[in-house]
């Protein structure tokens, strides 16, 4: 599979998002979302994204099941920041240079792992300042506790300040073709500072790939149900996203899913989509992204037929945009 840079470490182009193996997505299945890491981790993904909020640690320890036996060749993601009483939407954001510490020791251990190759601050808040954040990390760093230190959803100028405080390997932010927001600034900045780029929700929450409609069932355990672009007459408009992607795809002959993927990894080397399944069909799916070769005028016109803005809502309820753009 194609390698891209994070940090100086070689991942995967595309790597997997497994927060809805814990919650957020409906149901959860243990059994098979372990199935789904191996069989990805067969097919050359070795770049795993998770974070302690995900499940309430549910998810690193799922992880930590998967990665025995294969420290070195599997690449772990990880986050701290967001703090949340299981099975609650509502959250705090903590940055506190105790609770980084103490954030990332319960995570080693529900990993298994003596070393996160990756370790982001989920979401920054006001009240401590960055400084005091990332020496937390730099001194977890140098204790070998962590590899790169990375940033999630972040402004391009707390980007620029925190690289001239520490080195950032990456940031992490919502990135599709119906959340193009960091083209504006952030992207730029990232390339200014060296950083890579993980797109989270690059297939939109699931709805880019056309499996969401009007009629669509969703339950009150999965965050859909809650979130504005997936309800009222946000999902009447924005159905036409989808209508236009299928017709794009179809001239591709792929699925919907495939050319939001590849759209994205043809934005540059240094974005690494994660996009997040536990089905391994829906895996299988996604990794044949990296076998469409789009041309200038392909990636033209789908940038003319789904432009920035084109999307209605706002990207989470208001409990969830804590701490975006900060």
């Amino acid at each position: 599979m194609e390698q891209r840079k994070a940090g100086g470490i070689a991942v995967s182009a595309l790597g997997l998002g497994c927060m809805g193996m814990s919650e957020f997505y409906g149901a959860v299945d243990d059994a098979q979302s372990l199935s789904t890491l191996d069989e990805a981790f067969d097919m050359g993904v070795t770049l795993f994204d998770t974070a302690d909020t995900y499940g309430a640690g549910h998810n690193e320890s799922l992880l930590g099941r998967f990665l025995q036996g294969k420290q070195g060749r599997a690449v772990v993601s990880s986050k701290c920041g967001i703090v949340r009483a299981a099975g609650s939407y509502a959250r705090r954001i903590d940055n506190r240079p105790a609770y980084i510490r103490q954030a990332c020791e319960a995570s080693l251990q529900r990993l298994g792992v003596e070393r996160i190759d990756l370790y982001f601050i989920h979401r920054l808040n006001r009240e401590t300042p960055l400084e005091d954040a990332l020496e937390a990390l730099l001194r977890l760093r140098e204790q070998g506790k962590i590899g790169g230190i990375g940033l999630s959803e972040v402004s391009a100028a707390t980007l620029r300040r925190a690289a001239a405080l520490a080195p950032i390997a990456a940031v992490q932010s919502e990135y599709s073709l119906w959340t193009r927001d960091p083209e504006r600034e952030v992207l730029q900045a990232c390339r200014d500072t060296g950083a890579s780029f993980f797109a989270y929700s690059p297939l939109g929450r699931g709805f880019l790939t056309g499996s969401i409609d009007r009629g669509t069932p969703l339950d009150s355990q999965d965050a859909r149900s809650f979130n504005p672009r997936f309800n009222g007459a946000n999902l009447d408009a924005n159905l036409r996203i989808v209508a236009a992607l299928r017709a794009l795809a179809a001239d591709q002959a792929c699925t919907p899913a495939q050319l939001a993927l590849a759209w994205l990894l043809a934005q540059g080397g240094d974005i690494i989509p994660i996009p997040g399944t536990k089905r391994s069909a829906y895996l299988r799916e996604n990794l044949g992204a990296l076998a469409l070769d789009l041309s200038a005028a392909d990636l033209a016109r789908i940038g003319a037929a789904l432009p920035p803005g084109m999307a209605a809502g706002e990207r989470y309820s208001e409990e969830g945009m804590k701490g975006l753009n900060m």
